[in-house]
């Protein structure tokens, strides 16, 4: 049993025992109505998962996140005093493969006290939502024409990759939202109807949010988004668009001269307005093929982690990025 849960239980148990005897119970926690040692304990992450166990574990949890607002959390390190924060949560949420460092300490030191995305909504390919370079009235491609699709595909899955970046589905946000409660149910059943509630109203702010993505996204003049890297097929995905990425999953990658020269001809191609960079990377890669096409660039954001003075969360995120879309595509 772990520290929190003992002490819940032993609080439990005193309390009734004192309030048979006459003894207020709330002398248990020297009076001061603290809930501290009552609360289950989760580590998350990064970002969306910290999002997710706040919003479905309300006050009944204190969520702790790994990746600090700033930082790039694919090539998190973790210091000393993280890992035993791991080893001593009631709940560790996270997703295998995203970040090595916290897949280690999980493995090492969580037990089986750990919360795997994965295991709920299982990755799309990282070429999914890819650009199709197929032409519908052409029974057969040149070898060439091969040649350039495998390289297309190359630069974003050269090893069978996943793509972790679940969170950008709001459906499938949503489904590890469930799967969540049920876990932190598992973990505390006094407040196991708290959480089931919780995240059916966070399901049905999702489900309004996929909603208006479809809507918004439905007419537009073109459907090919050209990003910085390949963190977007689950949007491409739900909202049937083409994802045209600079680089591969990793947001560190530099694109080779080849791979810069074939997005600017596909940016020409599709007549592109907007190259999409990040938050938490440099623009200079999307502002040089803006510069060789004339487009504009803005901000495409792939939601792994916050900046430090930000006061927006994940929805206001995803609907700036949803304006940023229909803006860039020419959605009426």
């Amino acid at each position: 049993m772990h520290s929190h849960l003992f002490r819940r239980t032993v609080a439990t148990t005193a309390g009734a025992l004192l309030a048979l005897g006459g003894t207020a119970a709330c002398a248990q926690d020297g009076g001061d109505g603290s809930a501290d040692d009552t609360t289950v304990d989760v580590v998350a992450a990064f970002y969306p998962l910290q999002f997710l166990a706040e919003r479905i574990g309300g006050d009944a949890v204190t969520v702790t996140g790994l990746a600090p607002p700033g930082a790039e959390p694919h090539d998190l390190e973790l210091s000393p005093r993280q890992v035993g924060e791991v080893s001593d949560a009631d709940l560790v949420v996270y997703l295998s493969g995203f970040q090595p460092a916290v897949d280690d300490a999980v493995e090492q030191e969580a037990g089986d006290h750990a919360f795997d995305v994965v295991e709920v909504e299982p990755l799309l390919d990282a070429t999914d939502g890819g650009h199709s370079h197929d032409h519908a009235d052409e029974d057969e491609h040149s070898d060439e024409d091969e040649h350039a699709e495998n390289e297309a595909d190359d630069h974003a899955d050269e090893t069978g990759a996943k793509d972790p970046h679940l969170w950008l589905d709001p459906t499938r946000f949503a489904t590890v939202g469930d799967a969540l409660a049920e876990r932190l149910a598992a973990v505390d059943p006094d407040h196991a109807a708290d959480f089931t509630a919780r995240a059916a109203a966070l399901r049905t702010e999702l489900e309004t949010l996929d909603a208006e993505y479809t809507e918004r996204l439905a007419d537009c003049e073109r459907r090919e988004i050209i990003t910085s890297h390949a963190a977007f097929g689950y949007l491409t995905v739900r909202y049937q668009l083409d994802q045209i990425a600079i680089t591969g999953l990793s947001p560190e990658d530099e694109p080779t001269p080849q791979r810069l020269a074939e997005v600017i001809e596909e940016a020409r191609e599709h007549q592109a307005t907007t190259i999409f960079f990040e938050t938490l990377v440099s623009p200079s890669v999307a502002e040089t093929i803006a510069d060789e096409t004339g487009a504009e660039t803005a901000v495409l954001d792939p939601i792994e982690g916050l900046q430090p003075d930000a006061d927006g969360d994940y929805f206001s995120v995803m609907h700036d990025n949803l304006n940023n879309l229909t803006d860039a595509l020419g959605c009426s």
